[in-house]
C-alpha cells in the first residue's frame, strides 16, 4: 500500500470517527466500507479533545456567572457536542442491565426506543452528578482528561469482549488499534493528576463490561460502549474531586 493511499485511509477513519462521536460541522462521509469503523476506532481520543477542550474552555473562561449556572452550560455543551450519543447508550443500557430478565429479553430492551424507569433515574442521576462535578474547583482540564481517557478505555471492552448483536455498529467498531490511541491520549495522560483519575477509570471500565457483558449473555453492545464512556468520565472527575478535598 502505497503512502498516500494510507494516509488517506487513517484520515477517512479519523474523519469517520469524529463524525460518528461528535456533532462538529463536518462533511458527511459518503461511504463506509468494511472495517472502516474499526479503523476509526483508534482515532476515538479525537473526538475526546474536541468535547474535552469545549469543556475546558468553558469552565475556564472568567464569566461573570455563579458556578452552578456555568457547570450546566458547561453539561448542556457536553450533551450537544456528542449528540448525547453516549447519553442515550447509558439510559437504554440501564432499562436492559437492571431489568430482572433473560439475557435474550435484555438485548430486546436495547433495541427499545422508549425510557423506563431504571434508564430515565440513571440518566438523571449521571447528569445530576456531572453538574455537581463540573460546579466543584476542579483543574478546568480535568473535562479533557475525562473526555480523552473515556474515548481511549472503551477500546478495552471492545476488544475483549464478542458484539451482543454482530449485526450491530458496535460489532463493527471492534479491534481498534490501540497503539494509535495511545499515542493520541498520551498528551492528555501526562497532565497532573491524569494517571490517578486514568487507573481508577481503568478500573471502572472493567467492571462495567464485566457487569454488562454478565447480564447480556457474554457479549456487549454500542450502548453499552456508551454507558461505559459516561462512567469513565464521571469516575476521572471523581478522581480529581477526591484529589483537590483530600
Amino acid at each position: 500500500m502505497s503512502f498516500l493511499l494510507r494516509f488517506r485511509q487513517e484520515a477517512h477513519a479519523a474523519h469517520l470517527a469524529l463524525t460518528f462521536l461528535t456533532t462538529l460541522p463536518l462533511p458527511h462521509v459518503r461511504e463506509v466500507r468494511d472495517g472502516d469503523f474499526a479503523r476509526a476506532s483508534a482515532y476515538y481520543p479525537l473526538a475526546g479533545y474536541a468535547v474535552g477542550g469545549l469543556l475546558a474552555l468553558l469552565l475556564w473562561l472568567p464569566v461573570p456567572l455563579p458556578s452552578g449556572v456555568q457547570a450546566g452550560v458547561a453539561v448542556a455543551a457536553w450533551l450537544t457536542m456528542t449528540g448525547m450519543l453516549h447519553f442515550d447508550g447509558l439510559v437504554d443500557s440501564a432499562d436492559a442491565l437492571f431489568v430482572m430478565k433473560s439475557p435474550a429479553r435484555r438485548l430486546e430492551i436495547l433495541q427499545d426506543v422508549h425510557v423506563g424507569a431504571f434508564g430515565l433515574a440513571t440518566g438523571v442521576v449521571s447528569l445530576l452528578i456531572l453538574w455537581s462535578l463540573l460546579a466543584s474547583p476542579l483543574p478546568a482540564y480535568a473535562a479533557l482528561v475525562a473526555a480523552v481517557t473515556a474515548r481511549t478505555l472503551v477500546l478495552l471492552p471492545m476488544n475483549l469482549y464478542p458484539a451482543a448483536r454482530h449485526e450491530s455498529l458496535g460489532a463493527r467498531s471492534r479491534q481498534g488499534r490501540w497503539d494509535v490511541a495511545l499515542v493520541l491520549a498520551l498528551p492528555v495522560l501526562l497532565l497532573p493528576g491524569a494517571a490517578v483519575a486514568g487507573l481508577a477509570a481503568l478500573v471502572a471500565t472493567l467492571l462495567a463490561a464485566r457487569f454488562a457483558a454478565s447480564r447480556l449473555g457474554g457479549g456487549l453492545s454500542g450502548d453499552v460502549y456508551g454507558l461505559i464512556v459516561v462512567a469513565a468520565e464521571l469516575v476521572v472527575l471523581c478522581a480529581y474531586a477526591w484529589g483537590h478535598h483530600a
